[in-house]
């Protein structure tokens, strides 16, 4: 049952808008300041996060603090009735830092330390660097602990990269040996390092992948990828320790990131891990609206699967946006302003999928470095007379007519797996073409459901599955311990899994299974996968359902056999060597089926399967609307009021049908019937009483 989830603090009773505040940037002008919290009024913006940048004017040098210019802006905050969200400023380090202790800057994977510069710049490891971090942050939670506008940390800003410095060197084979239980013989085996005869005889000969030396080992690729993940995770954990000793009720968080322009989750951490450590998930979140390449809706479909990835990371809370730009940014290849409608209609986009917040980066454009020209909220000509200044104001007035909306969820009945480590391993794998497209085709599946309003959690192979109906795992080819099981189980008692090629193919160690693919899936599948035939981008191959429909195959098609009495084989390829072979089956168990895709489809397949299974499976959408492609509808319940978003993400105006009365939570009017959705349009909804 769907609940209503606490806000991130008691004194939150709505929706958060605001964003990146750099007064910091500003203190030889105060003028400038005063005239930011006239803005922030006229922006309806009541949330912002500040000291993110901090370090070098609170500590100009070591030992020497001016916390005066920060006391001010949280008091001004406070004043205005506005919360903060403080950061801990360990993103950027002073120069001082860097020049007095070396050890601090990170080593690359060449084995040459970096000089001082950038961001995240530091070694996670370096005892200094969590000496100093920890011991300021401390000062930072004695110093704001009452303060009445604190109501969250943020924890350093966008963690990322690596540091292969000795220090790091070092915990890297004291984490192995505490992985491997010291068990160096077991290491060797889940390396497979007898292969080119690169076997450890003591872990003082492990190093991290390097160009100039070992980076064909995949167990020590994955490994590392652990480790850094395991690191910085350990860091964090040392930066917060003063936070929850000092303020055990505000809640931490740390911005998570994707990867752009492509929406894709980011690769260089596993945030399934990460998610454990924060109270709230948050996410920076800068899609490449307008872009040459895909459509609007095609984009939009990307960014609901990001947005309803972390939404699940913490199993149905909502999370926030961090970070968002009211129209562009400055790193793109080709940096698009957004055009009249997107900035409101992509920010409840968000709000749609489960964010409790719109903030962005930044207030106030920068005077100078490398954000200069990012997109902010007050431009350098310093006033409110802009279309951007304009759009935000919109959009904050409208979050401030929402408060019921905040705390509230989505009820899904579908899950899609999506797995960090699994992208690794795919990523690394010298087979089956350069690009396998793992994340694209997750989101190739998942947008069946997003066009026809059906909720879906995004989820990772060790969450759980009791509660769905239909769990599809497309290119699981990494299978963790359990799973099987746990998807057996699932089947078993009525449930409906779906997966595809190259699933099952190795194990957490990135070991190939013997005994044959899609390894302990087999029993459940019913099926033996003996190769897979990659085809060149101009090549297709055709697949035939039982009652005739034929559709196209491309990139990839598996020769499989039916390997159990119970498997029926639901298409037949029609061609090449594996003509007459199964396409796709299924396989009974229990009160429930196993299917198997063995090729990746064009866009007509997955709409007529996966709308099958769900009149088979009874998932219908929650609300009674009707409306046409690239039309998004999404819900938002407390278990109790549904809360429905109607989104246009087309160039043009599209009509909207009805089965019953809704109001216009806005604007309070009765929509009976149909309503036009003008370009990039937005409606939020409830039935009416």
């Amino acid at each position: 049952m769907t609940k209503r989830w606490k806000t991130v603090h008691p004194n939150v009773k709505g929706l958060l808008h605001g964003g990146d505040y750099n007064p910091d940037q500003w203190l030889d002008s105060p003028e400038v300041i005063d005239e930011d919290f006239r803005l922030m009024e006229l922006a309806h913006a009541n949330t912002f996060s500040v000291n993110i940048f901090g370090w070098s004017a609170i500590e100009p040098t070591e030992g020497v603090y001016a916390f005066e210019w920060l006391d001010r802006i949280m008091d001004r905050i406070a004043a205005k009735g506005g919360h903060a969200i403080l950061a801990t400023p360990s993103g950027a380090r002073p120069a001082w830092l860097s020049e007095k202790y070396p050890e601090v800057l990170r080593v690359g994977p060449g084995r040459v330390r970096n000089l001082h510069g950038e961001r995240h710049n530091h070694c996670y490891t370096s005892p200094v660097y969590r000496e100093k971090t920890q011991q300021l942050n401390r000062m930072l939670a004695e110093r704001y602990k009452d303060h009445p506008a604190l109501i969250l940390w943020h924890v350093s800003n966008e963690y990322g990269g690596e540091c292969h410095c000795e220090l790091c060197q070092e915990a890297f084979r004291n984490w192995l040996q505490a992985e491997y239980k010291n068990d160096l013989a077991a290491l060797n085996h889940a390396w497979w390092t007898g292969f080119w005869s690169h076997t450890f005889t003591d872990w003082s000969q492990i190093e991290s992948p390097a160009p100039h030396g070992e980076n064909q080992v995949h167990g020590l690729n994955l490994d590392w990828k652990r480790f850094v993940t395991h690191q910085t995770i350990d860091f964090y954990n040392n930066e917060i320790k003063p936070l929850k000793e000092i303020t055990p009720n505000i809640a931490v968080t740390t911005n998570f990131m994707g990867s752009y322009p492509y929406m894709k989750p980011d690769t260089g951490l596993n945030y399934e891990e990460f998610a454990k450590a924060v109270d709230v998930v948050s996410w920076d979140c800068y899609p490449a609206w307008h872009n040459d390449w895909q459509s609007t809706a095609s984009l939009a479909k990307d960014v609901a699967f990001v947005n309803d990835l972390y939404r699940s990371l913490k199993d149905g809370q909502p999370f926030l946006i961090m970070e968002s730009t009211p129209s562009q940014v400055n790193w793109h290849g080709i940096n698009k302003a957004k055009r009249a409608g997107m900035h409101k209609l992509s920010s409840v986009q968000s709000v749609a999928h489960g964010s409790d917040s719109i903030l962005y980066f930044q207030w106030r454009k920068s005077r100078g470095s490398s954000e200069k020209f990012h997109g902010a909220v007050v431009d350098h000509v310093g006033h409110e007379h802009t279309r951007v200044f304009a759009d935000v104001a919109e959009v904050g007035e409208w979050l401030g007519q929402l408060p019921d909306i905040a705390g509230t969820s989505v009820r899904a009945e579908v899950a899609i797996i999506f797995d960090w480590e699994t992208e690794w391993a795919l990523a690394d794998a010298q087979g089956f073409g350069k690009d396998k497209k793992y994340i694209e085709t997750c989101q190739e599946h998942y947008r069946v459901f997003w066009e026809a309003g059906i909720p879906v959690d995004v989820i990772t192979p060790d969450k759980p599955v009791d509660g769905y109906k239909l769990v599809i795992a497309p290119m699981l080819y990494m299978i963790r311990d359990g799973f099987a099981g746990k998807m057996e189980r699932f089947v078993e008692q009525g449930g409906t899994f779906v997966t595809t090629y190259m699933t099952g193919v190795v194990d957490r160690h990135d070991l190939a299974f013997t005994g044959g693919f899609p390894g302990p899936l087999k029993p459940l599948l019913g099926i033996w996968s003996e190769e897979v035939d990659s085809l060149y981008p101009s090549e297709t191959r055709e697949l035939t359902m039982r009652d005739g429909t034929r559709y196209q195959a491309h990139d990839y098609c598996e020769l499989i056999h039916a390997v159990s009495a119970e498997v029926e084989v639901a298409a037949r390829f029609d061609s090449d060597f594996y003509a007459g072979q199964p396409a796709i089956t299924v396989n009974r168990r229990g009160t429930g089926k196993a299917y198997y895709i063995a090729s990746r489809n064009e866009a007509k397949f997955h709409d007529d399967f996966y709308k099958g299974l769900m009149e088979d499976l009874g998932i219908r959408p929650a609300h009674g609307l009707k409306s046409p492609k690239g039309v998004s509808v999404q819900t938002r319940t407390d278990g109790e009021t549904e809360y429905i978003f109607v989104m246009n993400f087309t160039e043009e105006t599209q009509r909207v049908e009805t089965d019953r009365s809704y109001r216009n939570v806005i604007s309070g009017e009765i929509i009976r019937e149909a309503v036009e959705l003008p370009r990039y349009g937005v409606l939020i909804l409830k039935a009416a009483v």
